[in-house]
């Protein structure tokens, strides 16, 4: 007897066999090949039983000339689902679009919620969502994942501390902490100006206040700048001094730089594959074939598939490999010597306040030892050199 489960796939066909010569019939359709099963008898001189639809032609021909009537009651398996699906087609791409109309709906963006920022902040940070590709309407496997979304968002926004990403179902939520810029404290206690390191003045600018120098003034660390003590010796009294004193500045620096270096790059080539796994099982859907790379970096983006609220076993993937290659950079020792000023001045700007600025640079002295160029520079910077100090009584 043949297997079920392949019968049933090629099909089968539930069959009614009348007369008087059933038994030999039966003998004869086994001598023919022809298997059938489920016999069972439904009256004296009748039988019904199961046959492969594939033999359906044999046994045609093996029971014509019996003179038993037979009658094909129904079909079953595979080819006759079709058949009925194919006429039943209308309902079956309904249902079929139901479902993928569904499913997208229920992967796609439809809600943005923002906590925690000003009316302004919230403004900046969804026109820097839209910019990332993150906006309303947006499948959830075009855009990135949320620790991308978080990250590169922290990047762009200057204001915020700190911001949260979460997706519920088909809304991102952002909780989101801005910097709180401390106001300037108005001095209510009584204080003089004095210099927080030496510099030569190049301007002034006093609020309240006796200014002790002028332009031009060579002048030490601590000493007084803008007296906080008005008046003459007879009739005086303490104020809280403000001023704004700039002053020349000095800063010596050194910076090493190797003349050869071999580092890593991205050629600019990549491969983009994408892929659905359900389970252990990867079925590509696009991007097929091996990249001819020598060495590469493969970064791999799963968004798991929901249909409404539940996450369905089905992940779709996301692969990008990226063709790397080693490279050498040397440098001449005029090369080398221009690049170590711009690094320590780049080093020296990202440690001197805002307002501060760089007005003059002089190498003191350069030498290349054991591969490396060792570069020593000074530095002019002029800067706001006042700070508070408080009245002491008895000054």
């Amino acid at each position: 007897m043949k297997n079920q489960w392949i019968t049933s796939l090629k099909g089968n066909v539930f069959v009614k066999m009348e007369g008087r010569l059933i038994e030999s019939v039966i003998n004869q359709l086994l001598r023919s090949d022809i298997s059938i099963w489920n016999v069972k008898r439904a009256g004296t001189d009748t039988i019904t039983f199961y046959i492969a639809l594939e033999d359906v032609h044999n046994f045609r021909r093996a029971v014509r000339s019996s003179g038993c009537k037979v009658t094909f009651l129904r079909g079953q398996g595979g080819p006759f689902l079709l058949k009925r699906a194919f006429k039943n087609s209308g309902f079956l791409l309904g249902g079929l679009s139901f479902l993928i109309i569904v499913m997208l709906l229920s992967n796609m963006v439809w809600g943005i919620q923002i906590k925690g920022a000003t009316p302004e902040t919230e403004h900046h940070i969804r026109k820097e969502l839209t910019a990332m590709g993150v906006k309303t309407g947006k499948l959830q496997f075009s855009i990135p994942d949320v620790e991308n979304i978080q990250r590169e968002l922290s990047s762009r926004m200057d204001n915020i501390t700190w911001v949260g990403v979460e997706l519920r179902g088909t809304t991102f939520h952002f909780q989101v902490v801005e910097k709180n810029a401390p106001e300037q404290v108005e001095s209510t206690g009584l204080q003089h100006i004095v210099a927080k390191k030496k510099a030569i003045i190049v301007d002034m600018f006093v609020e309240e206040g006796d200014p002790q120098v002028k332009v031009n003034d060579y002048v030490q660390k601590g000493q007084l700048l803008v007296s906080g003590v008005i008046g003459n010796e007879e009739k005086s009294k303490g104020v809280p001094a403000k001023a704004k004193i700039m002053g020349e500045t000095w800063y010596k620096t050194s910076v090493e730089l190797p003349m050869k270096t071999d580092f890593v790059v991205f050629s600019g080539n990549e491969k983009r594959k994408h892929y659905i796994e359900i389970g252990s099982l990867r079925i590509p859907i696009w991007g097929f074939g091996k990249p001819e790379f020598k060495e590469a970096v493969t970064e791999e983006m799963e968004k798991p598939v929901k249909f409404l609220k539940w996450e369905l076993p089905v992940s779709y993937i996301d692969q990008s490999m990226k063709e790397k290659e080693q490279v050498e950079r040397s440098y001449t020792r005029e090369q080398a010597v221009k690049e170590a000023k711009e690094l320590a001045r780049n080093n020296l700007e990202s440690n001197l306040p805002d307002e501060a600025e760089i007005i003059g640079e002089k190498i003191l002295q350069e030498q290349v030892e054991n591969g490396k160029v060792k570069v020593n520079l000074h530095f002019k910077v002029v800067e706001n050199i006042a700070e508070g100090q408080p009245i002491i009584q008895g000054d």
